[in-house]
């Protein structure tokens, strides 16, 4: 998890939650939007479900291939069927390139599909038409 210091986050716009067991994605897709949000980052499925539980990010960068008990697509649908993620924007940023990937995705709840190698660019603008900014980021420390 990225840690903050005091009064950092009163300028970002919200909270993102990355979620990729490769840390080179993970600190890739940090440096892409760490300027304008505070960006958490887990590893697999299970430690994605805590950070969620804990700071209910209303934005998550989500892996589907990833080890452990829970992979990306068993993630969305734990928080798409969860009511108190219901407003949570999810989109799957992965290798799995075939379309019949990315209709299952989007059938389960996925509200964008990217695919490994991806633009930064295309992630932060993606973030930024949908992110909310009324209400500075408060992270749990």
């Amino acid at each position: 998890m990225t840690q903050q210091t005091p009064g950092q986050d009163s300028v970002k716009r919200g909270t993102i939650l990355v979620i990729d067991d490769n840390p080179d994605i993970r600190r890739l897709l940090q440096l892409t939007l760490e300027n304008h949000y505070v960006v958490l980052e887990a590893t697999d499925g299970r430690s994605a479900m805590q950070m969620l539980a804990e700071h209910r990010p209303p934005l998550v960068l989500l892996d589907i291939m990833m080890p452990g008990e829970l992979d990306g697509l068993q993630v969305l649908d734990a928080i798409k069927h969860d009511p108190q993620f219901q407003c949570t924007l999810v989109a799957m940023v992965t290798a799995r390139g075939q379309a019949m990937d990315s209709l299952d995705a989007r059938m389960r709840g996925a509200d964008a599909y990217f695919i490994k190698p991806f633009s930064p660019r295309d992630i932060r603008a993606w973030v930024e038409t949908r992110m909310p900014t009324t209400q500075p980021s408060q992270v749990k420390g």
